[in-house]
């Protein structure tokens, strides 16, 4: 590739269409610069929570409304929304079982530490979904893996945890390891980490079995903590036979195997595990698994659960290190309830498969007429275009193909096309309540964007 463009485009253009979009993008938003302006001060970096800064616009809009697939800001612009709160609206923004849900149970009490009726439901949906596990009930995926990790801990002996190189686990601290040369190293830019995460994480590549077997021949490995498909960055697909393997490895070396599917319960009715058959010994899933209301769950196969049993009753008295008061509350059983039971359907997933697979098709045809050496991955409701060929194979590559000057460049202009796509890499998800015509929309915005970036000199 020339020295002079990325991922096929000339740095030039990509220069003058990144300044138009974002002149174009401020200039249509006079209200919520206003309104940012006059307010936001108040809040560390000018956003309530630091990920907003991640965005690539000139600033932020203000979300004045959000129903189904729809955003619509302050400034009167509506949006396609396939962000979907970065999978945390997966199934819509306020699916009307959930919002009813939360209207019903608003009357009776948000939070008491004690359990309802709802609570046994919500146990005997989770394992209607997504297999026979014991369950327990938190607010982030970030708590349910971190809590997992103390269990697997706690029965194996072991100190340590394997990740793979560039996972995503939400804020788990110790997955916030790289590698380096083949080496596990604290990952760069963490603020405040002062002990060295390799006493307690090793990294592998993903898609590496020999790696891992390695790894877990030391004998100090408690757990195995992975996403059946890599998507913190540019996404990978595991190779046939990879989790196959990965379930043999933990039985031989006497490891748990942790699922998280946080991101991949896109993949189909039951996550990527149910779809696909996995084994593991706990099962995590967050963000849309209560239709928006911040609730995770992660459950233990019935042998864990033993296992955990006969460790919990034998450990001294005292905290756990496990749990939070406000999770378990019954807003959250009463989400979970209507999104299990009336939300998170065949019907539905049906719907949100189609769908997708139109829009991966859609972008493929897109970036193949334009000749960009670009590629599109899908996994069931998820879409992603990448700015690189493909497909990739473990966190390294994936890294190497991420874009963020192309990709924050598309992103806006995308917005000012009317369509919102996940700001931290090319993600787009199809909840049940989007339609075919945004889908067509989102294609066509794709196919000018492109027109613009590689069109003949």
């Amino acid at each position: 590739m020339p020295a002079d463009t990325i991922a096929g485009v000339r740095t030039d253009r990509l220069t003058a269409f990144a300044a138009q979009e974002a002149a174009t993008y401020a200039k249509a938003r006079p209200k919520s610069a206003k309104a940012l302006a006059k307010g936001a001060g108040t809040f560390l970096g000018g956003v309530p929570m630091h990920w907003m800064a991640d965005w690539p616009m000139p600033h932020l809009p203000l979300v004045a409304t959000a129903t189904g697939a729809r955003i619509t800001d302050i400034d009167g612009h509506g949006l396609d929304d396939f962000c979907l709160g970065d999978t945390g609206s997966m199934f819509g923004h306020s699916p009307p079982p959930v919002a009813k849900a939360i209207r019903a149970q608003a009357r009776h009490g948000l939070t008491y530490m004690l359990p309802t009726e709802a609570a046994l439901q919500a146990g005997r949906l989770l394992t209607d979904r997504f297999g026979d596990f014991r369950w327990q009930i938190a607010t982030t995926a970030t708590d349910a893996n971190r809590f997992a990790l103390r269990v697997a801990r706690a029965i194996t002996g072991k100190p340590k945890v394997l990740v793979f190189n560039g996972c995503y686990h939400g804020t788990v601290d110790d997955t916030f390891v790289t590698l380096e040369n083949g080496a596990t190293v604290n990952a760069p830019g963490l603020l405040g980490q002062v002990s060295d995460l390799t006493q307690t994480a090793v990294a592998c590549e993903f898609n590496d079995l020999a790696g891992v077997e390695a790894a877990l021949a030391k004998g100090d490995v408690a757990a195995i903590l992975t996403e059946p498909v890599m998507t913190n960055s540019c996404m990978v697909l595991p190779d046939a036979g990879f989790h196959d393997g990965l379930r043999q490895l933990c039985l031989k070396h006497g490891a748990l195997l942790i699922i998280d599917e946080t991101h991949t319960i896109s993949s189909g009715l039951g996550g990527y595990t149910r779809v696909h058959s996995l084994r593991p010994d706990i099962f995590v899933v967050g963000k849309c698994v209560a239709g928006g209301m911040p609730t995770a769950v992660w459950g233990l196969s019935p042998t864990t659960a033993e296992r955990y049993i006969q460790v919990n009753a034998d450990r001294p008295s005292g905290r756990s290190g496990m749990g939070t008061t406000l999770s378990a509350n019954p807003m959250q059983f009463a989400c979970l309830v209507a999104t299990l039971d009336k939300v998170m359907t065949p019907a539905n997933y049906a719907h949100m498969e189609k769908l997708a697979e139109r829009l991966a098709h859609g972008l493929a045809r897109v970036i193949d007429r334009h000749a960009a050496p670009w590629h599109v991955v899908r996994v069931g409701a998820r879409v992603e275009f990448i700015c690189a060929p493909g497909p990739l194979k473990n966190g390294a590559e994936a890294a190497f193909a991420h874009q963020p000057q192309i990709e924050a460049a598309v992103h806006t202009a995308l917005i000012n096309r009317g369509t919102l796509i996940a700001p931290f890499h090319n993600m787009m998800l199809i909840s049940p309540a989007t339609r075919k015509a945004q889908v067509d929309r989102l294609i066509a915005s794709f196919d000018s964007l492109l027109t613009h970036l590689f069109q003949a000199a």
